[in-house]
């Protein structure tokens, strides 16, 4: 179909150029006065034969052409697409404003060489202004709602929540958005996907699974959860790092960001960005553990420092038994003597109470 579209086109371009050069070639080779070549429709008709034959040569070379440009243009976001050209329409539109100054000005430089630079220049710098400051130009077109007295905390939870890849791969999102303690409407950046799908993708089986598991989760927060979910098509290309790319991207949206990253999630406060933490989460949903509390527990290996035994609660929570080590592979009663609690999770000391009573 493509095909028979640019053929139809040469041949439009042929009858009109016929038409209109066809009588001027003529004049040349002093040909113009046989009626029958010197007619229009005659004309018409050899401009559309020549050009016809030019498309057995042109006509594959014009159709790839094309397509790749329609293949390129459909993988860039249709944000690019219409900031671009709103900054280049913006730009075509001052260069037209100041060339129609300049003509009154009567030297032939201002009447012909400048509306034609003045064309190219702004028209360049506007298109590059539109696509570059897209995100920033965005946030201008995005409705936000309304502060009313008792919304505010409607309001603020129904803030973007965006997600990273760890909390993607993690799965508990997944939960927590159905059990519905996480409102709003999810947000998963287009280069977090590329992240993921990259992982997908690894020669490792460890981070190839991971990989997987995530998109699994991605399918199942978008078809199984009543959670609107979009996809930000942006890629801040002068960023490098995803991290900073989510961070960016929650500054430009007021959005929050939603990770177990610890790093991340430092990063986020450092540079005032709202940011959850699922490991925060689990944390504070734990049973209280307070010092001086007894508790039975399996020590299964020898911990970092001398004579430490390492236990786990059912919930993952590690236990470090100070002079721990000779009870390897036993159930023991321990006490409670600290809690250390982190956004990188939650850690508990304790002592075998034996040794307690012989204290």
């Amino acid at each position: 179909m493509l095909k028979r579209i640019v053929q139809a086109c040469f041949l439009i371009i042929g009858i009109t150029l016929g038409i209109f050069l066809i009588p001027e070639l003529l004049i040349l080779i002093r040909l113009e006065d046989i009626p029958l070549i010197n007619n229009p429709y005659v004309s018409a008709i050899l401009g559309a034969i020549i050009f016809y034959l030019i498309t057995f040569w042109a006509v594959d070379h014009v159709v790839n052409f094309i397509k790749w440009t329609e293949e390129s243009i459909v993988k860039v976001p249709i944000t690019d697409i219409i900031f671009g050209s709103l900054g280049l329409i913006f730009g075509l539109v001052v260069a037209f404003l100041i060339g129609y100054a300049l003509n009154t000005i009567e030297f032939p430089i201002f009447n012909t060489v400048a509306p034609i630079v003045l064309t190219l220049l702004f028209g360049y710098l506007g298109f590059q202004i539109g696509f570059k400051k897209r995100d920033e130009l965005l946030t201008l077109f995005t409705s936000k709602k309304k502060k009313v007295n008792e919304d505010e905390v409607e309001i603020e939870a129904n803030k973007l929540k965006i997600l990273d890849t760890s909390v993607i791969i993690d799965g508990r999102v997944a939960d927590i958005c159905q059990t519905g303690f996480l409102e709003g409407t999810i947000v998963i950046p287009r280069f977090v996907l590329e992240e993921l799908q990259h992982i997908a993708d690894s020669s490792d089986v460890l981070k190839r699974n991971r990989g997987r598991r995530g998109l699994d989760i991605l399918n199942r927060i978008q078809k199984e959860l009543s959670m609107k979910v979009e996809i930000y098509e942006g890629n801040f290309e002068e960023i490098q790092e995803v991290d900073s790319k989510l961070v960016k991207l929650a500054k430009i949206s007021n959005g929050v960001v939603v990770t177990n990253d610890f790093n991340l999630n430092k990063v986020c406060e450092l540079q005032k960005v709202a940011v959850l933490n699922i490991n925060d989460l689990a944390n504070a949903v734990k049973p209280v553990v307070l010092p001086g509390e007894e508790m039975k527990v399996q020590v299964i290996k020898d911990g970092k420092e001398q004579n430490q035994g390492i236990a786990y609660l059912d919930d993952g929570t590690m236990i470090v038994v100070e002079e721990g080590r000779n009870y390897i592979g036993k159930h023991i009663d321990v006490v409670v003597t600290s809690v250390l609690q982190t956004s990188a999770g939650r850690m508990i000391f304790a002592k075998p109470k034996l040794l307690e009573k012989a204290l």
